[in-house]
C-alpha cells in the first residue's frame, strides 16, 4: 500500500513538472514576435541587425535632418551623439516630434535605413525613455533638464 501512494505522488509530480515545462514553452513560444529589444544608432551601426528584425531605437532627432517627402513619407537621422541612423517613416508623426527632441522608434533596419512601423516622441519637455537616457550618458551627451 506505502508504494502505491508513492508511485501515485511520483507520477502527480511527474506530470505536474511535465505541465511547466510545456506551458513555459508555449508562453515563451507565443511572445517570441512580441518582444522587441531596445537599441541604440552606436548598438545598430557596431552590430547591425537583421532585416527581418523588428526592434526598437532611440535617440535624438538630429537637427536640420527632418525631410518630409512625398505623401506621409518622412525621413530623419536619430543620433545617440556617437553614431547616426537614417530613419524613414510612413505615418503621422506624433504632435511633440521635433528637432533636438527624444524619440523612440518600432521597426527593422533594411538597406542602412531604420524602416520605422511607429513613432513616440517624449511627452512633455523633461520626460525621456529611459533607454534612451542610457544610451545618451553612455555617450556623454546626456543634459539633465534644466542644464545649458
Amino acid at each position: 500500500m506505502k508504494t502505491l501512494k508513492k508511485r501515485r505522488r511520483v507520477q502527480v509530480i511527474l506530470l505536474t513538472v511535465v505541465a511547466l515545462v510545456l506551458a513555459t514553452g508555449l508562453i515563451g513560444f507565443a511572445m517570441r514576435d512580441g518582444i522587441n529589444f531596445f537599441r541604440s544608432p552606436s548598438q545598430v551601426i557596431a552590430e547591425p541587425p537583421k532585416p527581418t528584425e523588428v526592434f526598437r531605437i532611440g535617440g535624438l532627432v538630429e537637427e536640420g535632418s527632418i525631410i518630409r517627402g512625398q505623401g506621409e513619407t518622412v525621413r530623419f537621422v536619430v543620433t545617440d551623439g556617437g553614431e547616426s541612423v537614417p530613419v524613414a517613416f510612413t505615418g503621422v508623426l506624433p504632435d511633440l516630434f521635433a528637432e533636438n527632441q527624444g524619440m523612440v522608434g518600432t521597426g527593422s533596419y533594411v538597406n542602412g535605413v531604420f524602416e520605422a512601423t511607429e513613432i513616440l516622441a517624449k511627452h512633455d519637455e523633461t520626460y525621456m525613455p529611459k533607454e534612451v537616457v542610457d544610451a545618451l550618458k553612455e555617450q556623454g551627451v546626456y543634459k539633465e533638464a534644466g542644464e545649458s
